[in-house]
């Protein structure tokens, strides 16, 4: 079942509205929607097989931080089953979604994938297990040692993690329907019924159904410059009707 996870996600009659209120001040805020906060990864509901198509429309084109929604691992967690969430350590990335980041962003690991605006993307990794990670966190702060991010960003995690992106054109300040169906060995995008994207990059399972909206950016660029934080933001919000979301 999706719940929202703050207070800037409301039902409403035809579905969902996620909202931001405006700030000159750089604080995290964000909307969410979602099937998984409380469940430990092997326990996320979605695998190869399943679909999502939601009819939406967003407040402008352009808005500061990302948005988006579809299938993913919360891979970045660090979260130990407090305040109701499941017990997840960061893992490798496993996603399937449309995805606006804004031009801060930087989130690709190859020179040659679109790295923000609006995408059609997907990321499938081996599932390794989060214990053999967790020692990698100890050498997090070497990533900012710009020449070693950069050997670590390309000879390493881009080895690990394999990605497709396309870029998308549209007005997403108009009503749309986004379809996604993802396969075994391959993801179909699609809006309007016309297929946008294809990718034989499909993630690993499960996974769980994430809608959102925040205004924090991250950008690992190839040089190897690691920058990460929130930004301000206008009033801003997602409207979301005919949500189905298939086995």
């Amino acid at each position: 079942m999706l719940l929202p996870r703050n207070p800037h996600a409301l039902p409403t009659a035809q579905g969902w509205r996620l909202h931001l209120p405006a700030s000159a001040q750089s604080a995290y805020r964000y909307a969410q929607i979602d099937d998984y906060t409380p469940l430990p990864r092997h326990r996320f509901l979605w695998h190869p097989g399943s679909s999502l198509q939601v009819r939406a429309r967003l407040s402008a084109s352009e808005l500061p931080g990302t948005w988006g929604f579809g299938f993913w691992n919360d891979p970045f967690s660090f979260a130990l089953g407090l305040g109701g969430m499941g017990r997840r350590l960061p893992c490798l990335p496993n996603c399937a979604w449309f995805f606006y980041a804004s031009p801060e962003n930087y989130l690709s690991f190859r020179a040659n994938r679109p790295a923000n605006g609006l995408l059609a993307q997907t990321f499938a990794a081996p599932r390794l297990p989060s214990l053999l990670l967790a020692p990698a966190l100890l050498g997090f702060p070497l990533l900012f040692l710009r020449p070693l991010a950069q050997q670590i960003r390309t000879h390493l995690v881009a080895r690990l993690v394999h990605e497709d992106a396309c870029q998308l054109h549209l007005d997403v300040t108009a009503w749309h329907t986004y379809r996604l169906d993802w396969h075994p060995n391959q993801v179909v995008f699609c809006i309007d019924d016309q297929t946008v994207f294809k990718t034989h990059i499909s993630p690993q399972g499960p996974l769980g159904l994430v809608i959102w909206m925040d205004n924090q950016f991250a950008a690992w660029r190839p040089d190897g410059s690691l920058r990460a934080g929130t930004l301000p933001n206008p009033p801003a919000w997602l409207e979301l009707t005919d949500l189905h979301v298939q086995p």
